[in-house]
């Protein structure tokens, strides 16, 4: 469809049962017909950042995440925080993109989701500082911190939190307006 807003959407966990893949699938389900997501599976794959190897389009599995980047209208991120941060293969990731300029003016949505009662907010910062390095378009109606995501989302990753679920519908409202 034409005017269908093409997302990509990105989980900063590899993990099988990953709450925040879950959240990110489960934001996926609430979407309007209007969106269509593709959802990145590349992070375990991409080689760690060295400049040496950056050279014309990088390795292929770089030049695949700058391309769905590219493709993508806008871009939706649900992490979790590993160790006080970001966890490693999503800030790799990130640095993949500093010279290359994907996320130049790219409407992104930011979810920091935890089990602790914090909801990952030392992880929702330092993703916002490197995103505004990189330029992206940051939707402030579009970051949310989720603290006890275990008591919101059940283990088949519906979400089970009424007040959680308006707010995701807010912010996918606010990422679909800012990619139009």
């Amino acid at each position: 469809m034409e005017n269908t807003i093409q997302i990509l959407a990105i989980s900063g966990s590899l993990r099988e049962k990953s709450s925040n893949t879950a959240l990110m699938k489960a934001i996926i389900g609430l979407s309007s017909a209007d969106i269509q997501f593709t959802i990145y599976g590349g992070l375990g794959d991409l080689p760690h950042f060295n400049p040496d190897l950056d050279l014309d389009d990088g390795p292929s599995s770089v030049q695949g995440l700058r391309q769905q980047l590219k493709e993508a209208h806008g871009v939706l991120i649900c992490t979790p925080e590993y160790g006080n941060g970001v966890p490693g293969v999503l800030k790799n990731a990130l640095d993949w993109i500093v010279s290359s300029g994907e996320f130049m003016n790219k409407p992104t949505a930011v979810i920091s989701a935890s089990p602790t009662p914090m909801g990952g907010d030392k992880a929702h910062a330092s993703l916002l500082l490197t995103l505004k390095m990189i330029n992206a378009e940051i939707i402030e109606e579009g970051l949310m911190m989720i603290p006890h995501i275990t008591l919101k989302l059940n283990k088949e990753g519906v979400i089970t939190d009424s007040e959680m679920e308006q707010r995701l519908l807010a912010v996918l409202r606010a990422l679909e307006q800012a990619c139009r």
